[in-house]
């Protein structure tokens, strides 16, 4: 038995997914003539309140689209220290936004906007001007982490209150609205973009999208196209991604369950905390873990190795809940 618990991008099309992605009706999306990307973007923006979407390959691609609309090349955007945005996106916001970013930091990635306030500048000839903020929700590295509704709110205050734009780097705001309840449509209205991922607790196996109002998307597009993102008959991924929205939101709930049930299992070994578990995502924390996950390896245990004594762990559709078994058995027999 394989229990892959590494990312929850690891999932594989169902046989339905398969099937819906063979039947699409596709065009060339680049002339804005692929019927089945169109109708994800319609469904997609309508989902959240906006007026318009742009389906891109990567939610990388998606949150430095969003974060070019709102911070020119030598402005500054601010953002959480373990923000997926300036960790894991390879230096894109810089290297080709000439974007500056500045950060705070919170245990667990957990917003707290009076630490924000200080850090806005203002315009003037001395310091860069800050432009946007960036939230991460779900927070990965925060291990999961759902940013209460109330917190967005208030920041939502704040940047009207400074002329600043916000953007959501929701690539698991699928995880947020099922763990939270609140609404799809209460997110787009808080923040003036948003980047959503198909490929993680969805489970389609390419492709993301930018929410946001018309005259960005017009812009977005552009700036797609200037980054190589241009898909001509994309309609067979976007066939899986509509899949994905219409079956696999509801059984997310599924996957928090099992990782609840994870780290309670395994809390006793010294291996996590189970009261940090909010959505899909359990922190290890273990000196020495890369030695405790080549040997869970070996049992067919895949963990993910993030730090010298910390990883993590994702459930997703493709571990059901013999595979979890599976997964306490070994580490808490290495662990012992």
């Amino acid at each position: 038995m394989i229990v892959d618990l590494r990312s929850d991008t690891v999932t594989r099309p169902t046989a339905a997914m398969l099937q819906a992605m063979t039947a699409a009706d596709v065009g060339d999306d680049v002339y804005g003539e692929d019927p089945t990307v169109n109708a994800l973007e319609a469904e997609v923006a309508d989902l959240f309140g906006k007026e318009a979407a742009v389906f891109t390959p990567t939610g990388s691609m998606a949150n430095q689209i969003g974060l070019q609309l709102l911070v020119r090349p030598g402005e500054e955007l601010l953002c959480d220290v373990k923000a997926h945005v300036v960790n894991y996106e390879m230096g894109a916001a810089a290297a080709l936004g000439g974007i500056t970013t500045r950060t705070w930091s919170t245990p667990g990635g957990r917003l707290d906007v009076p630490l924000i306030e200080p850090l806005i500048n203002r315009p003037n000839p001395y310091a860069t001007v800050t432009r946007a903020i960036a939230v991460e929700n779900t927070h990965n590295i925060g291990g999961g982490t759902v940013q209460p509704v109330e917190s967005l709110r208030e920041l939502r205050a704040l940047a009207d209150e400074y002329g600043l734009g916000l953007h959501l780097d929701g690539a698991r705001i699928w995880n947020a609205h099922a763990a939270s309840g609140v609404a799809f449509e209460e997110y787009g209205r808080l923040f003036d973009t948003v980047s959503v991922c198909l490929s993680k607790g969805l489970g389609a196996p390419v492709g993301s999208l930018l929410v946001t109002d018309a005259e960005r998307a017009q812009r977005a597009r552009v700036i797609r196209k200037r980054l190589g993102g241009g898909m001509r008959q994309a309609g067979f991924l976007a066939a899986a991604g509509r899949y994905a929205i219409a079956h696999h939101i509801d059984r997310l709930a599924e996957d928090h369950a099992r990782a609840l049930h994870l780290a309670r299992s395994l809390e006793p070994f010294g291996l996590c905390d189970a009261s940090a578990v909010e959505t899909n995502i359990v922190i290890v924390r273990v000196p020495g873990i890369a030695a405790l996950a080549a040997a869970a390896a070996e049992q067919g245990v895949r963990i993910s190795v993030l730090g010298p004594d910390w990883g993590r762990m994702l459930t997703h559709y493709d571990v059901d809940d013999a595979g979890i078994e599976h997964a306490v058995k070994v580490l808490g027999e290495l662990a012992s």
